[in-house]
């Protein structure tokens, strides 16, 4: 089995793997940015707030939005 060498996430397999400081920092700021962009795509029904929208194809070929919970539809 692996063995911790106290870093979290880091395990040691024959070789001890580092990870510098401005790569970890690269790396939080690429998660950060993608936990923005994750929240900013979340749609929401306007009548009461659910979370529970469904996409559809509307007239014309457009996009429409259905709310599941409440049965509010808009585009």
């Amino acid at each position: 089995m692996a063995e911790s060498d106290g870093r979290r996430g880091h395990r040691r397999y024959g070789r001890e793997r580092t990870m510098s400081a401005s790569g970890e920092e690269a790396r939080e700021a690429a998660d950060d940015l993608l936990a923005t962009a994750e929240a900013g795509a979340r749609l929401s029904c306007p009548s009461c707030g659910s979370a529970h929208v469904a996409q559809v194809l509307g007239d014309n070929g457009g996009v429409s939005y259905v709310c599941t919970a409440c049965g509010h539809s808009w585009s």
